[in-house]
């Protein structure tokens, strides 16, 4: 199995203030469910970040799908994530003025990759076979502000796993649904990040999730010179 992530000796923190991050060694294997934990302003949003390339580290090595990340322009790690990673934010940061349909097949808009993957003859069929397996195929043709909570964040999976990209981030996507929502919630997305292959790293401050994955991990532990090695 290879390393869909390799995080060596690297360093991050804001202006003025001490490091927030400090992870010495850090192996993510390919299909691994990890799930990390620790509570608010511990670092996890910022740790993902650093994952999707969205932050820079100020030192030490960082390599996500065989790129390393500290070497690339903005331009590459922006290219980079949208065609290979699915990211799945508290908010669900769908786009307000477009349709369900218009939401999910967004990444194959705009990312020639993520079409190409598609397992479906056609963007529309590829669509309406995700969402036929999260319950949404009656709202494809809906406002997603006119969705509940719940319909909002299977939305939010769709997007991120059409395309079948090999990393799915997610970032306390689940802090707002009840425990049988929440258990009905992860099944989904084990299940789709299952038939694409994709591995899941996953944030929360709700230790009661740890049992589902396959790896769990403290963000407190990792900050502070942590080392760790996840596998599938």
């Amino acid at each position: 199995m290879s390393d869909v992530i390799h995080i060596h000796d690297l360093v991050f923190g804001y202006a003025s203030s001490a490091p927030l991050l400090h992870i010495q060694e850090m192996r993510i294997q390919d299909g691994t469910r990890i799930f990390v934990y620790g509570p608010s302003g511990s670092g996890k949003t910022t740790f993902l970040g650093i994952l999707a390339g969205i932050l820079e580290p100020q030192q030490g090595s960082c390599k996500v799908l065989g790129r390393e990340m500290t070497k690339m322009s903005l331009s590459a790690r922006d290219e980079l994530r949208g065609a290979e990673m699915g990211y799945i934010f508290q908010s669900f940061n769908l786009i307000p003025y477009l349709t369900v349909r218009e939401n999910i097949e967004l990444p194959c808009r705009i990312h020639k990759k993520r079409y190409a993957r598609i397992l479906a003859p056609t963007l529309d069929q590829e669509v309406e076979r995700i969402v036929a397996r999260l319950d949404l195929s009656k709202h494809l043709d809906q406002n997603v502000k006119k969705l509940s909570t719940g319909q909002q964040q299977r939305v939010a999976i769709a997007r991120a796993v059409i395309g079948q990209p090999k990393l799915v981030i997610a970032d306390e996507p689940t802090s707002s649904l009840d425990s049988d929502r929440r258990d009905q919630f992860l099944a989904l997305l084990f299940e789709v990040c299952e038939e694409s292959h994709a591995t899941l790293v996953f944030v929360s401050h709700d230790q009661t999730l740890r049992s589902h994955f396959d790896t769990s991990l403290s963000i407190a532990d990792l900050a502070s010179s942590g080392q760790s090695e996840a596998q599938a």
